[in-house]
This record gives structure tokens, C-alpha cells and sequence, in this order.
């Protein structure tokens, strides 16, 4: 369990913006130094200005594995160890189901499921040969218990999320780590999650699709009535003190999946859900 930051080391994909840089902040101030680690690397290079000199900010692509592990030895040998990862960075890739191509969905698990895998795979096992205290914090969505129509690529990625996490915790109980793992699922929040379809690599080409363009006009709609991003660190800075597993932002979380699961109890399909 981690609960003390002072002179510990913070690594957050993602971090350019949104959530991501709000975390940064955050345990920046609690006294971390933190690599503000982001496709969009302007981004990442503002966000850490912005913070001062206990930000870092580093070029990542958490869908390419190499990428994820340069990362990784970059921050063992500069900065000697890791105490607490934040696979953050998400995309958004909606429209029916039956309409995505192969490469819609390859985009949206190659970020969303992949990044994470990645992440674990390049820095948990470093983590772990430290034998302190640590943390993984993944970032899915209340989408991974909340589905909807035309947002398939999406839901399915971010449920895998939350599996994934979920596996990474108990493996990490079985073996005795010393570090613990939690999956962070957002609610509404003013992020710039819906506009992320300029980040696809060109060799998958953009999404023209009508059904494409309603989803992303839709999700900004409800995105525009959203929390701001910095309202997250709070539960999350709670929830790895803690080591609490599911750390959500608000507590419509425990309806949500009461409704959820009383209607698989029954056989059902779950309705939806309101998110706020």
C-alpha cells in the first residue's frame, strides 16, 4: 500500500491534458516528482511547464509495446525507481457495432487494452524487484459496467480494463507484492476524449462514418455538462492510499451496478444506465 509520496517517483500516461494532467498536478503537489508521459508530446511539454521542475515530459505510444518499454528503462536508469504508474491514456471510437472495421477496433484496444498491458508488463515487474511500497492505477470508464448503444469498440475495450486490473490485483495478492493495483472508472467529466480520432495512426486512416460522427457529436454533448478533470484526483488519491480495487468518482457508481447486476441476476439485459 502506498501512502506516503514525498521524493517517490509518479509515472502517467495520458497526461497531456484531461484526467491525466489533473493527476499530474495533483501528486505533484503532494510531493512527487512526475513524468507526464504523452503521445501528444507539445502537450505533455505545456502540462509539465506548467507544473514545474517535479514534472518530466516524455513522447509515449502506449499502443507500441517498444514504445511503453524505453519509457520504462528511461525512468529506472534516470530516476532510479517507480513507485506509482498510471495507465491513463484512452481513446474513443463509437458507432454500431456491425459498421466498425477491424481497424476501428484494433485502434481502440490498441490504446485502451494494450496500453495497459503494456504498462504492466514494463514496469510491474521493476516495481515489484524494488520490494517498497507501490501502486498501478489503470483508468477504464463507467462504461466498463454502463454499456450503450452505438459505443461498442469503446465499452468492450474499457470493460477489458477493468479485467485486466482486476487480474493484475489478484496475481499481485497470490505472489505477495508489495505493490497493489486499483482501476479508476470515470464518470461525465470535461475531458477531450471525444475528439481523440485525430490520434489515430495514419496507416488506419480516419473514421468518416455518419454513425461515427453522431457518437462523437453526442459524447461532446454530454462531455460539455461534465465535472472538471481536476474533481478526479481526490478519489483517486484516496483510493491508492487505501488500496481500495474500484475507485470511483461518484457515487451513482453503486446503483449503477446494482442495476447492472440485478438484471444479469435475472437473465436480462441490463438497461442503460444514466451517467452523470
Amino acid at each position: 500500500m502506498l501512502n506516503t509520496f514525498e521524493n517517490k517517483i509518479a509515472v502517467i500516461t495520458g497526461a497531456a491534458n484531461g484526467i491525466g494532467a489533473a493527476l499530474a498536478h495533483g501528486f505533484a503537489r503532494q510531493g512527487m516528482t512526475v513524468v507526464v508521459a504523452d503521445l501528444d508530446e507539445a502537450g505533455a511539454q505545456k502540462t509539465a511547464a506548467s507544473i514545474g521542475t517535479a514534472a518530466i515530459a516524455k513522447s509515449v505510444d502506449v499502443a507500441n509495446s517498444e514504445s511503453v518499454q524505453a519509457l520504462a528503462d528511461f525512468c529506472f536508469s534516470e530516476l532510479g525507481q517507480v513507485d506509482l504508474l498510471i495507465n491513463n491514456a484512452g481513446v474513443f471510437q463509437g458507432g454500431l457495432s456491425w459498421e466498425r472495421s477491424v481497424d476501428d477496433w484494433d485502434w481502440a484496444f490498441g490504446v485502451n487494452v494494450y496500453g495497459i498491458i503494456h504498462g504492466i508488463r514494463a514496469f510491474v515487474p521493476r516495481m515489484m524487484a524494488q520490494d517498497t511500497p507501490g501502486h498501478v492505477v489503470n483508468t477504464a470508464s463507467v462504461a466498463a459496467y454502463v454499456a450503450g448503444p452505438m459505443s461498442a469498440p469503446y465499452v468492450v475495450s474499457k470493460s477489458a480494463a477493468l479485467s485486466v486490473t482486476e487480474c493484475l490485483a489478484l496475481d499481485l495478492e497470490m505472489v505477495g507484492a508489495k505493490i497493489g493495483a486499483s482501476v479508476l472508472t470515470p464518470s461525465n467529466f470535461k475531458t477531450g476524449i471525444a475528439q481523440t480520432g485525430h490520434l489515430r495512426p495514419e496507416a488506419l486512416g480516419s473514421d468518416t462514418s455518419e454513425d461515427g460522427k453522431l457518437c462523437v457529436e453526442a459524447l461532446q454533448s454530454m462531455l460539455d455538462t461534465g465535472a472538471s478533470p481536476e474533481d478526479a484526483f481526490e478519489p483517486v488519491l484516496a483510493g491508492v492510499k487505501s488500496g481500495t480495487f474500484l475507485i470511483a468518482t461518484k457515487p451513482s457508481y453503486r446503483q449503477q451496478l446494482t442495476t447492472r447486476y440485478e438484471a444479469l441476476l435475472e437473465q436480462q439485459l441490463p438497461p442503460m444506465a444514466e451517467v452523470d
